[in-house]
């Protein structure tokens, strides 16, 4: 007798059931698979983002909105600071490395940032093409820039004002970027952004003639590429008489020792016109509110598996009252009591293993799409090409259900007396 096959024909026998049985353990699994995938990914990105930034000043304003915008590149800056004090701050004893970053445009809603090598070096982003920028307005891409919108080395972009294609306002049609480098996945927000210096952006947003604008720029370029050029503790070329007027969005700071993250804050927010925030604080309060979201909707999803467990319970119930004759009939041919205990199990456990199996099949489909086609997915690498460890546990976890759930129905048919059910049948 084999037991597999005949716990395949009664599912089999009942079609609408079984798809019914499947679809709502699929739907509870899947959302819980989901759910699953873009906790551990959106906490992954978060970590991989914020590595070794110890803390970020920017103007005065929301921490958090500091964060979102100079880490994640997901937000508005809370303005400019001067430049000559943030070269002071970063002069600072307690300050091992501090990475100027300007923002102000974008490329078809992707952010262009001024900025130093050093911070595609802090990403350890290497170049599959080209070189670094050596004079302004050149421009390096990272990978999902150049695979989303096809640019190549040698071509020019026209910048646009704002930080997102919904707030672009006018374009920069008179300085163009020349592409001069292709950045490799990194599978951090740098592949997102265009990286130039941030003489670029300064030069780009100040006032230019309309006669002679081209010379100008021609000249700004020169001047720049000039190796014998002094530079400040952020890299950044000095000029007296420009600098005091020029301003930077914020730096990303590493810390000389560990003692610095208990000073160095302090000494910003209350003797400085900026604000210091902490990526890594910023973050954990960030998850936690979100976390409150995805607790929700992941209770939401256990109470689908728990409604999809008691429908197989009452699938199995109802069915042993249908099929008494065939499992008396069975035990008259000879089956004993535990294989037809067994085999009531076993049709509860495929019922469980089929919805899961559709269950697991929609989480990662969902999420693969979700991640391709939402763009504020595509900000932490959403992908449904993973299999995560928790997903076995969650395996474990429906075949408990599963067995439990078909206990009752299966001790019923234990119980069950031959004599008195073909009598009663008959």
């Amino acid at each position: 007798m084999n037991l597999f096959k005949i716990s395949l024909a009664y599912i089999y026998r009942r079609k609408l059931n079984t798809l019914l049985n499947m679809v709502l353990l699929g739907l509870g699994t899947g959302i819980v698979v989901v759910l699953l995938l873009f906790g551990e990914q959106f906490e992954e990105n978060l970590h991989r983002n914020v590595q070794n930034i110890d803390v970020v000043v920017g103007a005065k304003g929301s921490p958090m909105q500091l964060i979102l915008s100079s880490v994640f590149h997901v937000d508005v800056p809370t303005g400019n600071i001067p430049l000559l004090e943030a070269r002071e701050l970063a002069k600072n004893r307690a300050v091992a490395q501090a990475i100027p970053l300007a923002l102000g445009d974008n490329y078809r809603g992707y952010r262009i940032v001024g900025t130093t090598s050093e911070y595609a070096r802090h990403y350890r982003a290497e170049l599959v093409d080209g070189t670094f920028w050596d004079v302004p307005y050149q421009v390096v891409i990272g990978a999902q820039v150049a695979g989303v919108t096809g640019l190549a080395l040698g071509d020019e972009i026209i910048s646009s004002h704002g930080l997102t294609a919904e707030t672009a306002s006018d374009q920069h049609e008179s300085q163009p970027f020349r592409v001069v480098g292709v950045l490799q996945p990194t599978g951090s927000i740098i592949d997102r952004l265009l990286l130039t210096s941030v003489e670029t952006v300064w030069l780009v947003h100040e006032p230019h003639e309309e006669e002679g604008e081209g010379d100008g720029q021609d000249h700004h370029m020169e001047s720049h590429a000039d190796e014998d050029i002094r530079r400040d503790v952020l890299g950044l070329p000095m000029d007296s008489e420009a600098d005091a007027e020029r301003e930077v969005t914020s730096l990303l700071i590493r810390y000389r020792s560990p003692i610095a993250a208990v000073s160095f804050p302090r000494y910003v927010n209350k003797e400085t016109k900026f604000q210091a925030a902490s990526p890594a604080f910023e973050t954990t309060r960030l998850f936690a509110l979100l976390g409150v979201g995805l607790e929700v909707v992941r209770v939401f999803g256990g109470v689908l598996v728990f409604a999809a467990a008691l429908s197989i319970f009452v699938a199995l119930y109802n069915a042993m009252k249908d099929r008494r004759y065939d499992l008396a009939m069975m035990r008259a041919l000879g089956a004993s009591r535990s294989k037809l205990f067994v085999q009531v199990l076993l049709e509860g456990v495929l019922l469980t293993l089929m919805g899961t199996g559709l269950g697991f099949v929609l989480g990662h489909a969902s999420t693969e799409v979700i991640g391709a086609w939402v763009r504020e997915a595509q900000h932490i690498n959403l992908t449904g090409w993973i299999i995560l460890s928790d997903e076995f546990w969650l395996i474990g976890l429906a075949l408990v259900l599963g067995s439990v759930s078909a206990l009752i129905p299966a001790l019923q048919v234990y119980r069950t007396d031959v004599a008195q059910t073909l009598v009663e049948v008959a």
